[in-house]
Formats: C-alpha cells, structure tokens, sequence
C-alpha cells in the first residue's frame, strides 16, 4: 500500500515550484513503463482533488481505477491527457511528458457528457478521433477516413456508420466512443466510465474489446465502480480518494480493509449479475 506524504496543499497551487516542475515535465525520461505518475497533485481553484499520487502502468498492461464519486478519478486520467496542468509532479507517457506524447494517447469521455442530441452520424463521431492529429480547421484526408473505418470495423459499428448517434443504445454508444478513442491508433488508450450503466451482455461485449486491445499491445487505465470487472479483466488496481490508497495486483488490494479506507464509512457494495459493484452514499463531481 502507497502512502502519501504529510505535505500541505494550501503550499502547493501556484507556488514558485509549479515554474520548474512544468520544465522538469517537459525533459524526456528513458523509461520503458507506458505510464509513470510521480508525486502528482492537482485540483481545481486552490483546492486539491489529486495528492501526491506515483504509481506506474507497464506496456500492454489493463489498470482499473476505483474510488468514490469525487475522488479524483477523472481528474487523473485528464491530468494524463495534459487537460489538468498539475499543480507538483510529472505525468510522463512512454517515456516522455504527456503533453509530447498527447497523439499517442485515445481518451473515452464519460457517456453523460456528450450531446446525443447533436446531429451528426456515426462514421463523423468516429472521424473526430483523428482531428487531434489534423487539428479543426484542416481537411480530413483518405488516410484518416480509412483509420476512423478501421476503428469501426474493430468495435463491431461499421454496419452502423450512416445512423445517427441519437438513435443508438447504451452499449453502442460507448462503441462508437470508443471507435474515436482508437481512430489515432494510440499507445495508451484512457476510459472514463466506460461500462457504467451497461447490462452485462453490453459489458462483456466492450470489455471483450478492450482485452483484444491489450493483446495487441495497447495500454488501457480505466476508471470504474465495478470490482468484479477490475479483479477479472486487470493486471493493476489504483484504490484513490485524492490520494494513493493502494496501487497492485487485484487480488492482493481489493480487500475489506483497501475498501474501507478508500470509500470510507460510506462503502457500498451492491451485487448484480454475479458481480460486486462499488459505491459512496455522498454523490459529488470529481
């Protein structure tokens, strides 16, 4: 289990340090670990919603991260992206700074906050993904229409590409996410959420996805309510509450004691379709 150190975060944001820790970030780092977080903290408007928190994701390897709503989670994974500047520490991705290698990255929102409403097909959301490599203004070209066709193909929506986003399920919904997370072909693939909500055909069937993902050598850090899913299909757990709880094997950390401590008095343990899921009773944005 990971600690974290006795450091005051009314010293951390906007500090003289914040200057040298963003150009030390900024330094290639040989390093053969996809992901490497190294005493991180960050937050929003003077208040930390990360401290202090090191862990690392090796190559091809599938990372679950849990915790309670407001625990940072999807502060962490935007952090990753570089959305989230870090107030202390280095996010560094294959090596180098996450900002350096953002191309390299895919991410997957939570599905709540996209507008489902906004008229534009499944072959466009696909398309997207490949914008952050050709920026807004620029025209997309046969190269990247054929990596958004591919990215369909690989989720099982290419049948789908004319319908309308509006019109699809849950489960296809995070596909079609999911499909433009994969159009820039990442190295390090980020999921927000990605099977909240689903019923569990609709889960094995992403989660299937993704573990063909992992054999081809992408890396995949998820954030997730649901332990079974961590305890069977990663290699890593991140127990986080603003700061490191445990960092390891699933077997070895998702126990009654990481639990309560990483949910508090308000753990909640619900049991679906065979499958543990975790919860707090409090509900805040993260």
């Amino acid at each position: 289990m990971s600690q974290t150190r006795d450091q005051s975060p009314a010293t951390v944001p906007g500090g003289e340090r914040s200057a040298a820790v963003t150009a030390c970030s900024e330094r290639p780092v040989e390093s053969a670990m996809a992901l490497e977080i190294r005493g991180l903290w960050a937050g929003y408007n003077h208040h930390p919603a990360l401290e202090d928190i090191s862990f690392e994701v090796a190559q091809g390897d599938a990372v679950g991260i849990i915790g309670p709503n407001g625990s940072g989670k999807s502060t962490l994974l935007k952090a990753v992206l570089g959305l989230v500047k870090p107030w202390r520490g280095q996010v560094l991705v294959l090596g180098q700074s996450s900002i350096v290698q953002r191309r390299r990255m895919g991410y997957m929102p939570q599905v709540e906050l996209v507008d489902w409403d906004f008229p534009v097909t499944v072959g466009d959301v696909a398309l997207m993904g490949r914008y952050g490599r050709r920026g807004l203004l620029r025209r997309t070209t046969g190269e990247d229409r054929d990596a958004a066709e591919r990215a369909l193909e690989k989720v099982g929506m290419h049948d789908l590409r004319q319908r309308l986003i509006g019109e699809l399920s849950g489960g296809q919904r995070r596909r079609v996410l999911l499909a433009r997370a994969l159009a820039n072909a990442p190295a390090l693939l980020l999921l927000d959420e990605p099977v909240a909500g689903l019923d569990a055909t609709a889960q094995h069937r992403f989660l299937d996805i993704v573990d063909e993902l992992r054999g081809e050598g992408t890396t995949v850090v998820f954030s997730t309510h649901d332990l079974s899913c961590v305890s069977s299909r990663c290699a890593k757990a991140v127990c986080l509450n603003q700061r490191l709880i445990a960092f390891g094997a699933p077997a070895d950390i998702l126990n009654e004691k990481v639990l309560s401590e990483t949910f508090g008095t308000h753990l909640l343990l619900v049991h679906m379709d065979g499958k543990a899921y975790a919860y707090d009773h409090h509900q805040h944005e993260e």
